[in-house]
């Protein structure tokens, strides 16, 4: 998974990430489901290993353009894990109480704990995308966000925390097929908003803005991977791969009982 991982200090044009490739796995939909699987199980058990050890935070952070699947990754990637310890934080407009705060006060209150995994489905970025792209603060207010953000997540980083950044990468006619499949169906319609259409209508904005977030904020402690993402279940493959070999690579351990268990009598 290292060629979808972004190099700290790399300078990203999306326009050379192909967001159809699926080099990685040699097959088609009908022959992932088997690997998802396996997957799926191979997390849920990392995930309980993590929950019992109570030593390791885990974050997992979305990011994409309008349709870009995170609700799809959180359905399919975490299918069969505990929610006990796992959440999910979602952040939408700022309330009032929010905005009188700085914009990272809101997020550090939904950081993991020890022995948790929280997603992120979309995150502190908003605070260099939408507010960049819309021009909701002036420029020399976002531009000086990147250095925070990197600050605040080299802080997690320090106390313990794993974090793990996916861009899923669509492309605009993909977009454009998965919004026309909503108005389609009656039981999509909950998920259009026709204010999605005047972002559509800033997609090179957003790639630009998207390109400086992974090339400013891509870090040896909380490293970005662009995953191709036209293709869901490839897209499912490979974020679950890399939770996976991430987890794996924490060598954590089940902890040893203070009592001998053998000496325990059930009556």
């Amino acid at each position: 998974m290292d060629r979808y991982r972004v190099a700290p200090e790399a300078v990203i044009d999306l326009t050379q990430w192909d967001p159809q490739e699926h080099a990685a796995f040699d097959g088609k939909k009908k022959q992932s489901r088997p690997v998802l699987k396996e997957l799926n199980a191979r997390l849920g058990a990392l995930q309980e290993l993590l929950y019992a050890e109570g030593k390791h935070k885990v974050l997992v952070v979305l990011q994409a353009t309008d349709t870009g699947g995170k609700d799809g990754v959180i359905r399919h990637v975490f299918r069969g894990v505990n929610p006990q310890g796992v959440k999910v934080a979602s952040f939408k407009v700022p309330t009032p109480k929010e905005l009188a705060h700085d914009y990272l006060w809101r997020i550090h209150q939904q950081t993991p704990g020890r022995g948790e995994i929280t997603i992120f489905n979309r995150s502190h970025y908003e605070d260099v995308l939408v507010v960049r792209v819309k021009g909701l603060v002036p420029p020399e207010v976002w531009a000086r966000r990147y250095e925070h953000i990197n600050a605040f997540e080299k802080l997690l980083a320090d106390e313990g925390t794993t974090i793990l950044k996916f861009f899923l990468h669509i492309s605009k006619d993909e977009q454009r097929e998965r919004l026309e499949k909503r108005l389609a169906r009656p039981d999509k319609h909950w998920k259009f908003n026709p204010g999605d259409l005047k972002d559509r209508a800033l997609w090179e904005d957003y790639q630009e803005a998207y390109e400086a977030v992974l090339s400013r904020t891509s870090t040896p402690w909380a490293p970005w991977y662009i995953v191709p993402a036209n293709r869901k279940w490839y897209r499912n493959l490979v974020i679950g791969t890399v939770l996976v070999e991430t987890l794996k690579g924490l060598e954590m351990a089940y902890p040893e009982p203070d009592f001998d268990p053998a000496a325990q009598v059930i009556v």
